[in-house]
C-alpha cells in the first residue's frame, strides 16, 4: 500500500529524517517505533500532507504521490490522528467533525444532518457527549477520542495514528483496538505510532524502528521480543526505575486535605502526603484526577475545605502563590499549559524564577541562564541543537523534559505530576521515572496522576482510585494490584 523511498526531511537545525526506506503492506497495521526525535512523526505528517519531504518518494499503490496540503492526502484517502491535537477550539464538536465535508441546504449548513453525523461518529468510539459543546470545553481525553471519530468520518482508507492512547483509559483504549480490528477487516491500512510496547504486540502485525532520523530495521513482530526493541530504539537496555519496590523514608507531613470539594468536579476529598513519598492517582477520564492537581495548586477559586502545607492553613490563591510556597506542577497539555512554544528552552526554563537572574536596572543575567537551562539539557537528555531552539521545534518527548526543567527550576517540596510521560519515548520515560524518584528521594511529595496503570503501580508508595470525583479506594503498595485497582476505577464492589 506504501512505498517510502529514501525519504528525507530536515529542520533548520534538526535532519529528521535521512533516506528512509521501508514498505507497508495493505490491510495490516504497521508499528513505527522509536525514541522521541526520531522522526516518526514527521513521517506520518508527511503521509498526512502536513510535510513534504526534501528528498525521495513516497508511493501509494504503486504510483508516487506529492500532497501540497492535507487536503490532497484526504482526497487520496488518507486520515490521520495526531500526537498533538488539532481542532478549532472555538467551534463545535460537530463543526469540527464534519468540517472537511459540512452539509448543506442551499447556501446554508443544515444542521440537523450536521448533527446526526457527528453523533453517528461519536457512538462508534464510545464518546457520550453534547455534539453542540465546543471543543475548547472538553478534557484532552475527550479531544482525542473526537480527533479518532474525525478520521474514522473521513472514510480513510489509510489511517496513520499517532500516540492514539496517550491519555485514554483501559476501556477506552480496548474500545479503540476493536475499532482498528474491525477497519483491518474491512481493508484500511494502518500506521500506528506508540511508545507503549504492550500496545504494539497486542495490536500491530509488523514493526518499524527508527533512530537519530534512520531506518533500523523493519521486522514481523512475532520474530522480534520487546527487549530487542528496546536496543533497536535506543541503542542499549534499559532498566526499569521499580520505585514502588523501594521503601519509602517518609518524613515530615508536606500536604493534608480534607472535605475538600469543588462543585461539578470532586468532592469529599481526604488525603495526605509526607516528604519522600509518591501517592498515584488512578481513574478513569472524569474522575477529577485533573481537577484536583490543579485545585492544589491554585487554578480553581471554588475549591473549598481545609487544606494545610506543612502543618500551616494554607491555600494557594493563584499559580504564583502556590510556587512561592514551594510547589509546582507538570500539567498534562504541555502546549497549552506547560511551555511558550515562540520562546527557547532557555526562556521556558527560566521563566517561572526570572527574579532569580535580575540584576542592576532589572537587566537579565543571561549567563546565568543560560548555565542552568544547559544543565537541565544535559541532565534531562533534552535533544535540541541548542537552549536557544524554540520549544516548538522539539518532539513531544523533548518538550515534556524542558516542562519538567521548569517546574524543577525551583525548590520544589510539592511535586503535582499530570500524565508525565504522555507521548514520551521508552529511554526517556525511564529518565523521568528516575527523576520523579530522585525528588522524593530528596524530601519532595509527590502527588502523580497516570492513565497508565503500569507507571502508577510501578512509581507509587501508596494510590488513590477517584471515581466520579470521590475516593473510591486507597491501596498501599503491598496491595495494588491492577486487577483490585481497575475494579475500583469501575465501580464494582467486591463480594
Amino acid at each position: 500500500m506504501i512505498v517510502f523511498d529514501r525519504v528525507t526531511k530536515n529542520f533548520p537545525g534538526v535532519a529528521a529524517l535521512a533516506d528512509v526506506s521501508f514498505e507497508v503492506r495493505t490491510g495490516e497495521c504497521h508499528a513505527l517505533l522509536g525514541e522521541n526525535g526520531a522522526g516518526k512523526s514527521t513521517l506520518g505528517k508527511i503521509v498526512a500532507g502536513m510535510h513534504r519531504p526534501d528528498g525521495g518518494r513516497v508511493l501509494i499503490d504503486g504510483r508516487p504521490v506529492h500532497f501540497h496540503s492535507p487536503r490532497d492526502a484526504a482526497r487520496a484517502g488518507i486520515a490521520a490522528v495526531h500526537q498533538e491535537l488539532v481542532f478549532c477550539p472555538n467551534l463545535s464538536i460537530e463543526e469540527n467533525l464534519c468540517l472537511h465535508d459540512l452539509p448543506r441546504r442551499g447556501a446554508f449548513v443544515d444542521r440537523r444532518r450536521l448533527r446526526s453525523r457527528a453523533e453517528a461518529l461519536l457512538a462508534q468510539i464510545g464518546l457520550s457527549v453534547d455534539a453542540g459543546r465546543p471543543i475548547a470545553s472538553l478534557s484532552i481525553a475527550q479531544e482525542q477520542l473526537v480527533q479518532i471519530a474525525a478520521a474514522l468520518g473521513m472514510e480513510a482508507r489509510i489511517i496513520v495514528f499517532d500516540e492514539p492512547t496517550s491519555s485514554l483509559s483501559r476501556g477506552e483504549v480496548e474500545r479503540l483496538f476493536d475499532l482498528i480490528a474491525r477497519l483491518r477487516q474491512s481493508g484500511v491500512t494502518v500506521i500506528y505510532v506508540s511508545h507503549r510496547l504492550e500496545e504494539i504486540f497486542e495490536l500491530c502485525q509488523t514493526v518499524t524502528v527508527l533512530r537519530d532520523g534512520r531506518h533500523i530495521a523493519t521486522r514481523p513482530l512475532a520474530e522480534v521480543g520487546a527487549d530487542d526493541l528496546v536496543r533497536m530504539m535506543v541503542g542499549r537496555s534499559l532498566e526499569d526505575a521499580g520505585l514502588a519496590r523501594l521503601s519509602p523514608k517518609l518524613g515530615p507531613q508536606r500536604l493534608r486535605i480534607s472535605r475538600y470539594s469543588s462543585p461539578r468536579k470532586f468532592a469529599d476529598i481526604h488525603l495526605e502526603l509526607h516528604a519522600g513519598e509518591i501517592v498515584g492517582l488512578a481513574g478513569l477520564v472524569g474522575a477529577g484526577r485533573t481537577e484536583l492537581l490543579e485545585a492544589l495548586f491554585g487554578l480553581d477559586r471554588q475549591a473549598r475545605g481545609d487544606e494545610r502545607i506543612d502543618g500551616k492553613p494554607i491555600r494557594p490563591r493563584s499559580p504564583r502563590h502556590a510556587q512561592s510556597i514551594g510547589m509546582a506542577l507538570i500539567p498534562e497539555d504541555r502546549k497549552r499549559e506547560g511551555l511558550v512554544l515562540d520562546m527557547s528552552v532557555r526562556e521556558n526554563v527560566t521563566l517561572p524564577i526570572l527574579d532569580r537572574f535580575r540584576r542592576w536596572f532589572g537587566i537579565a543575567d543571561r549567563r546565568g541562564e543560560t548555565a542552568l537551562a544547559e544543565r537541565f539539557r544535559r541532565e534531562l537528555s533534552i535533544r535540541s541543537p541548542s537552549v536557544e531552539t524554540p520549544a516548538a521545534a522539539l518532539s513531544g518527548g523533548n518538550q515534556q523534559k524542558v516542562v519538567f526543567s521548569r517546574g524543577l527550576a525551583k525548590d520544589v517540596r510539592i511535586l503535582l505530576v499530570d500524565e508525565p510521560t504522555r507521548g514520551v519515548d521508552v529511554a526517556a520515560k525511564s529518565e523521568i521515572h528516575r527523576l520523579i524518584g530522585d525528588m522524593a528521594a530528596q524530601g519532595a511529595a509527590v502527588l502523580l496522576a497516570s492513565s497508565d496503570l503500569p507507571e502508577l503501580l510501578s512509581l507509587s508508595h501508596r494510590l488513590i482510585v477517584l471515581r466520579e470525583g470521590r475516593i473510591a479506594a486507597e491501596f498501599p503498595r503491598d496491595q495494588a494490584t491492577p486487577h483490585a485497582v481497575l475494579r475500583a476505577m469501575a465501580g464494582i464492589v467486591e463480594t
